[in-house]
């Protein structure tokens, strides 16, 4: 039985990225729940980069623990903001608090990627992004997040970079990739470097 690349991972965008990429994928999103996973870290102090990877790894090993002649692909990403992580708002409201707060102000996007087999992970990744909001008005954010609609509310930081998002930001350091959650250039060399696709 030929071995499949799966995707653990429900996200749109995610799966655009490699299919994009000419990657023949399976979709299969895991069920690991990542609130529960996330407590303990963050009262044991971990880094914004160690909380995506361990994430993106507990992913990865609950779909390959079901599909164990697989390769599963698990990603996660964390956004941080003076040094606290912030989660997905809730609803509009919590996304112009959001907003007004990162107004002026830079935050930091971690995006991690595991690959594993068996139920192990066997490769780890995480890319670090830095992007620098705009000082933005009441009357701006209010703008955007009515034209941006409930699409915000889909991502950590209440923006989609590669729509109206884009025009929040005066600065971005760091890979496009990992701002989308998905560093695809690592993992492609990786990919290339397991002969899963040609080098």
């Amino acid at each position: 039985m030929k071995m499949a690349l799966v995707l653990a991972s429900g996200s749109r965008i995610r799966a655009e990225l490699m299919k994009n990429a000419g990657l023949a994928i399976e979709i299969d999103p895991s069920d690991v729940d990542e609130r529960a996973v996330e407590a303990p870290l963050l009262e044991a102090g971990f880094t914004p980069e160690d909380l995506a990877s361990v994430l993106a790894e507990a992913k990865a090993n609950d779909v390959s623990n079901r599909r164990s002649a697989d390769l599963v692909v698990g990603a996660d990403q964390i956004l941080a903001f003076e040094g606290e992580r912030r989660t997905k708002p809730q609803d509009m409201e919590a996304a112009r608090r959001q907003l007004l707060a990162f107004s002026g102000q830079t935050h930091e996007l971690h995006s991690a990627v595991v690959i594993s087999r068996n139920g192990e992970a066997i490769w780890r990744h995480v890319s670090t992004a830095r992007l620098t909001m705009r000082a933005l008005s009441p009357q701006f954010i209010g703008h955007y997040l009515a034209a941006a609609g409930d699409a915000v509310l889909s991502s950590v930081g209440a923006y989609q970079l590669e729509s109206l998002g884009l025009q929040l930001f005066d600065r971005i350091e760091g890979d496009y990739f990992t701002i989308l959650g998905l560093p695809m250039l690592p993992l492609l060399d990786e990919l290339r470097r397991l002969k899963v696709i040609e080098t």
